[in-house]
C-alpha cells in the first residue's frame, strides 16, 4: 500500500548525503550503516526487524570475503557438526519441517526424513510453523499466506492417508521458532529433524545456528538444498567466480544438468507410517489449522475470489503443469509476451509455495521434448526451460551476494541515484491510474487477482523507476504486499533489472517507452480493455493512448500523470549525475 507518511512533492534523496551513520566502528574503520531514516519512513527498511540500509563498503565487505556470507555460515556449520550429527541414535520419531516445499512428491528433506525414519521402524512427523513476525518482516501478501493455508490443509490430508500427521503451529515471535521446534522434538521423542534450505538471509543464519544449537538438545539437524535444480555454489566461472550475467550462467547450468543428469531424477513420496502411530499421536492427527494472523486476514469477499482463482495443492500444481506442456508449451516462446493472451503456465505461484518443485518442472517439460537435451528440440520447451532456469539464477545471486536482501541493489553504486519520494505519483501507480493504459491494466491485474504476466511486470517496473523516477524499492515491496506468487528473489531480480541496479540489468539508458510496449504486446488493447473497463467503449489504436488520440467514451479515465519524454530526458541525467559517469 501507499506509504503513510507524505513529504513534499518532488522531495529527492541522495543516497550518502548522510551524517555519520548511526551504529559503532573503530577507529579508522568506515560506518557499516547509513543514516536511513528515509527509508524507513517510506516502508524500505524496517526497523522491528532489520539494521538501517548497510553503507557501500560494507557491501565491498561481502564481496572481498572479509564479512562471511550466510550460505558458507550454514555451509561450516553442517560441516564443524556432522559426525557429531551422524552418531545421534534415532529415538522414538523423525520430524521434517515444511518450509516453502508444501508438497508430498519430489522433496528431498521430505524423502530422506521418511527412509530415516522407516530404516528404524519409527513414525514421520510434519510440522509447519505459521510466524506472524516472518510475515511482517519478509512482506508476505496476505493473499499467498491465505494460498499456503489453503494448501495445507489439502498437504494434511494427503499425508494423512499415509498415516503421517502434519502439526500446525502459530509461533508469534520469529526468534523462539529454534526453541519451539526443539521442544517439540523432546515432546515427541524425536532426535532427528529434517527440513529443506532457503536461501533468504534470516533463513541461513537461522538454520546455521540450530544446527549447531540442536547438539546441544541432542538433535541432529540436517538441511538439504532442494530449491534449486542446481544448488548455489556449483557452478563458477573459469575464473572460479560466481556468474553476474545469465546467458553464460545459463550455459553453465544446462552442461552441469547434462553431466550430472540424476539432478533431474524426482524423489519419491515418503512411505507410510507405522499404523501404531493414529493412536500414540492421535492429538497431532486432530489438531487444527490455525487462521490467518490478524496481519494477514482477507475479507470474505476476497476469499472466495482467491479460492475461486488459484485453487491450492500439488495436485492442482501438477494438472497445471501437465495441461500447459501437452497445449501450451510449444507456442510458447512466441506467444509468451503477450498478457491478453493465455500461453503461460501461471505455475509461480506453485513454485513459489513449493507445491511443485523446480525439478519437477524443468524435468516434465525435458520429458515432452523430442530430445533429452535442455538446449535443444521444441525451441518452446526450450525458451520455456530456461525462464524455469531464472529463479536458480536469482536465488544463486542472493547466495553469493546476500546484501540484495538487505535493501541493498546488487550494483551498490547505484544506491548514489536522486530518487523522487513522491507520494501523489506512487499512489497512482499503485491504484492504476497513471492515464497510461497499459501500466494501469497490469496494475489493476496486480491488485485484484494478486497476479500480473511477466512483460506486465517489466513494463510497470520501469515506469515507476524510470518514468516516475520514485525509489524502486518501494515498487519492490509494493509487490511483495500484492502478489500471491512473490518469491524475494525472483522479485528483487526482476526489479533490479527493470531499474538497471541489478545483476544482469537492461543499460540505464534503456527506458521502456510505455506507449510502444502497449502497442507491440497489446496490440488490440484487448488486455487494457479487460482491466480498464472506462477504456472498453474506445475503436481501434487510440486504446493505447485515449486523449492523445482524442478517444471519446473514456468516462473519466484520467490524464498521463508525466511526459514519456520529459521523463526519459530527466532520468537519463539522473542516472549519470548519480553513477558520475554517462556508461551502463
Amino acid at each position: 500500500m501507499p506509504p503513510q507518511k507524505a513529504i513534499a512533492n518532488g522531495t529527492k534523496r541522495k543516497a550518502d548525503e548522510t551524517s555519520e551513520a548511526p551504529s559503532k566502528k573503530a577507529k579508522g574503520q568506515s560506518p557499516a550503516y547509513k543514516d536511513s531514516r528515509q527509508e524507513e519512513e517510506y516502508g524500505i527498511v524496517d526497523r522491528q526487524f532489520y539494521p538501517p540500509e548497510m553503507t557501500n563498503e560494507r557491501c565491498k565487505q561481502y564481496n572481498t570475503n572479509e564479512l562471511e556470507r550466510p550460505i558458507l555460515t550454514l555451509g561450516n556449520a553442517q560441516k564443524a557438526t556432522l559426525s557429531a550429527r551422524d552418531k545421534i541414535p534415532v529415538k522414538e520419531a523423525v520430524v521434517h519441517w515444511f518450509k516453502c516445499d508444501l508438497r508430498t512428491t519430489d522433496n528431498k528433506a521430505l524423502y530422506m526424513a521418511s527412509e530415516k525414519a522407516r530404516s528404524k521402524g519409527v513414525p514421520l512427523i510434519c510440522i509447519h510453523i505459521i510466524s506472524p513476525q516472518d510475515y511482517k518482516a519478509h512482506v508476505t501478501s496476505a493473499v499467498r499466506v491465505d494460498f499456503v493455508l489453503r494448501t495445507l490443509e489439502v498437504l494434511r490430508e494427503d499425508l494423512a492417508q499415509l498415516d503421517i500427521p502434519l502439526y500446525i503451529e502459530t509461533v508469534e515471535k520469529r526468534k523462539t521458532i529454534p526453541d519451539r521446534i526443539f521442544e517439540l522434538c523432546e515432546k515427541w521423542g524425536a532426535s532427528h529433524l529434517f527440513t529443506n534450505i532457503e536461501y533468504e538471509v534470516d533463513e541461513l543464519r537461522r538454520e546455521a545456528l540450530m544446527t549447531r544449537q540442536g547438539l546441544e538438545n541432542g538433535i541432529a539437524v540436517n538441511a538439504f538444498p532442494d530449491t534449486c535444480v542446481v544448488s548455489p555454489g556449483e557452478l563458477s566461472s573459469g575464473t572460479g567466480n560466481q556468474y553476474s550475467v545469465y546467458t553464460p550462467w545459463f550455459r553453465a547450468w544446462v552442461a552441469y544438468l547434462h553431466t550430472h543428469p540424476h539432478h533431474l531424477d524426482l524423489f519419491a513420496s515418503p512411505g507410510k507410517n507405522p499404523p501404531s502411530i493414529r493412536g500414540t499421536f492421535k492429538n497431532l492427527f486432530d489438531h487444527p489449522i490455525p487462521e490467518a494472523p490478524a496481519n494477514k486476514t482477507l475479507t470474505e469477499e476476497e476469499r472466495k475470489r482467491f479460492r475461486s482463482m488459484w485453487p491450492a495443492g500439488e495436485h492442482e500444481a501438477r494438472e497445471r503443469l501437465g495441461k500447459f506442456v501437452k497445449q501450451k508449451v510449444q507456442d510458447y516462446k512466441d506467444k509468451r509476451n503477450f498478457p491478453a493472451a493465455s500461453n503461460t503456465a501461471v505455475v509461480s505461484v506453485h513454485l513459489s509455495s513449493g507445491t511443485l518443485s523446480a525439478r519437477t518442472a524443468v524435468a516434465t517439460a525435458r520429458d515432452a521434448n523430442s530430445t533429452k537435451k535442455l538446449d535443444g528440440g521444441d525451441k518452446g520447451i526450450m525458451c520455456w526451460i530456461s525462464e524455469v532456469a531464472w529463479r536458480d539464477f536469482y536465488k544463486h545471486v542472493l547466495a553469493h551476494w546476500p546484501y540484495v536482501c538487505m535493501n541493498k541493489p546488487f550494483k551498490p553504486e547505484y544506491t548514489d541515484i536522486k530518487w523522487e519520494y513522491n507520494n501523489e505519483l506512487f499512489e497512482k501507480w499503485c491504484k492504476g491510474q497513471t492515464g497510461y493504459p497499459f501500466i494501469d491494466a497490469a496494475m489493476r491485474q496486480l491488485n485484484h487477482t494478486g497476479y500480473m504476466h511477466n512483460r506486465a511486470r517489466m513494463a510497470v517496473a520501469s515506469f515507476l523507476a524510470k518514468d516516475l523516477l520514485v525509489d524502486w524499492r518501494m515498487g519492490e515491496r509494493y509487490f511483495m504486499e500484492r502478489l500471491i506468487d512473490g518469491d524475494f528473489a525472483s522479485n528483487n531480480g526482476g526489479w533490479g533489472f527493470s531499474a538497471s541496479t541489478g545483476v544482469d540489468p537492461q543499460p540505464y539508458f534503456r527506458i521502456f517507452n510505455p506507449l510502444l510496449q502497449s502497442e507491440r504486446f497489446d496490440p488490440d488493447g484487448e488486455y487494457i480493455r479487460k482491466w480498464v473497463p472506462e477504456l472498453e467503449g474506445v475503436k481501434g489504436k487510440a486504446i493505447h493512448d485515449p486523449h492523445g488520440k482524442g478517444a471519446k467514451g473514456m468516462n473519466g479515465y484520467p490524464k498521463m500523470c508525466v511526459d514519456h519524454k520529459e521523463s526519459r530526458n530527466k532520468t537519463l541525467e539522473r542516472y549519470k549525475e548519480g553513477l558520475g559517469r554517462s556508461t551502463a
